[in-house]
């Protein structure tokens, strides 16, 4: 563990003195972002993506797939300069309809926003940044699956704001838990991760809160530093009517609780046509051999690991960057991508290496237009249990407007 942030920090130091001396700010904007800084009265944007995948083996014949990935359209009503309301609806594999962001936001002064409704959790990069023009590759990186269980958003309240003094912005947020225990299945497992747990904002129930936030430095020209975090308990639906004297019920209902710490570094650099992305995830987990016990299933435990870790990091390069008079851009890349939820376990729990894998992702991203993109790679993936690399091909359509 102290080898990757060893790693990762000199990364982030080293591109942070590279760009120094050109100290102008640059802030990046999602588009829930842009459309409140828009003009007064109703707002829209949205994204979309189609996807191809076609697993490539030697020995046998594969189907590919081919998926209208998402749909997305945004939806804003800016009342005035100082209250906002902005909500991203969102229709996934052509059949599922979901609510990803609706809130209002009221500027307090300067310095502070309220923020109140559903909320996007801001751990990392895609979680707030996901729009397929924002990052390369067909698919998101598979840590923003695996370890944070993106896309994340919970219903919850808190402060945003922008300190231009210190080129910093935050968020604050108090929303409900994760979903540990639905009253009959555990939704955390070694092969799982968090994922299940969220609660999407669909009937969401919580007996104990969680709290989250995010510093972003942009204080340099071109380059951002974020700093996330996400700390709580897990929730459980044992908790339901439950005696406030029934000692035994209390300690049944608290041996299907998580406690949950988790922390994310990240950093986007951009020069001259070189885009370099890092992101790093830890998580801590308490409570796990409770846990494991109490959900296992038959005689079969579970097997939730008691500490997560994934990161990538990411090189691209703009051909056309030097080509003044054009919109196009044609970018190379090639992300190095590990993560094992099985990072750390407790007895009697054993260590799956099926749980380690490592993905190398390389391809093309073309962008005809700034919202409009065609994109194409190969992904490298295996797990430590594995003697060799399975591959993927990925190709894919993106617009965001």
């Amino acid at each position: 563990m102290k080898r990757v942030l060893y790693v990762f920090g000199f990364f982030v130091i080293s591109f942070g003195l590279k760009a120094q001396t050109d100290t102008i700010p640059s802030q990046q904007q999602n588009t829930a972002q842009t459309l409140m800084s828009s003009k007064p009265g109703l707002q829209i944007g949205g994204y979309g993506e189609v996807h191809y995948n076609q697993p490539l083996k030697s020995n046998t014949h594969n189907l590919g797939t081919l998926d209208a990935h998402r749909m997305v359209l945004f939806f804003g009503y800016n009342f005035s300069s100082k209250t906002q309301f902005v909500t991203e609806v969102e229709i996934e594999y052509a059949r599922e309809v979901w609510v990803e962001q609706m809130f209002i936001q009221y500027r307090l002064n300067r310095y502070a926003n309220f923020r109140a409704g559903v909320l996007l959790v801001p751990m990392g990069i895609i979680n707030e940044y996901h729009e397929p023009t924002a990052f390369n590759g067909v698919e998101r990186p598979i840590i923003d699956n695996k370890i944070a269980p993106t896309t994340w958003r919970e219903v919850g309240l808190g402060f945003q704001g922008n300190v231009s003094q210190a080129k910093t912005r935050y968020q604050l947020y108090v929303v409900n838990g994760l979903n540990g225990y639905d009253g009959t299945n555990a939704m955390f497992s070694g092969s799982k991760g968090l994922r299940e747990g969220r609660q999407k904002a669909s009937k969401a129930y919580m007996n104990q809160p969680a709290f989250t936030g995010k510093l972003e430095f942009y204080g340099v020209r071109n380059l951002n530093v974020g700093l996330s975090g996400y700390f709580g308990k897990s929730n459980s639906k044992l908790y339901s009517n439950l005696s406030k004297d029934s000692l035994a019920k209390i300690q049944r209902a608290d041996s299907s609780v998580v406690g949950i710490s988790m922390v994310g570094l990240d950093t986007r650099y951009n020069f001259k046509g070189v885009k370099l992305t890092g992101q790093l995830y830890y998580i801590s987990l308490s409570n796990t051999n409770e846990y494991n016990v109490y959900t296992k299933t038959g005689t079969k435990l579970n097997d939730l690991g008691s500490a997560m870790l994934g990161y990538y990091v990411e090189v691209g390069y703009d051909i056309f960057h030097m080509m003044a008079d054009t919109k196009k851009s044609l970018m190379p890349f090639i992300r190095y991508e590990a993560y094992n939820t099985h990072h750390s376990v407790e007895a009697p729990v054993v260590t799956n290496k099926s749980y380690s894998n490592t993905i190398i992702t390389t391809g093309l991203t073309y962008a005809l237009e700034k919202g409009v993109v065609l994109k194409a790679d190969l992904q490298f993936y295996k797990s430590k249990a594995e003697n060799s690399f399975n591959k993927t091909f990925n190709a894919g359509i993106g617009v965001n407007f």
